[in-house]
């Protein structure tokens, strides 16, 4: 993961109370679960997305956005 253009921060949104978050994603593993640092639900990808951050997140993954795939 050397590529200049890729994005590894995303704010991520949680559905059930509306908190926002900027976190770091990984370049190395999906992240299947995060939980809300607000009201503690936990998150999980929404189905056809890969991870939280594909679903809840400003800027989808790395390997998304080297279009490629994810964890697979």
């Amino acid at each position: 993961m050397n590529d200049p253009n890729i994005i590894l921060e995303s704010a991520i949104t949680c559905p059930e109370c509306g908190h926002e978050a900027v976190e770091t994603m990984p370049t190395d593993a999906c992240q299947w679960f995060y939980e809300c640092t607000s009201c503690k639900a936990v998150l999980k990808p929404l189905p056809g997305d890969c991870c939280v951050y594909c679903s809840y997140g400003t800027v989808p993954c790395p390997p998304i956005q080297e279009g490629g795939s994810c964890c697979g």
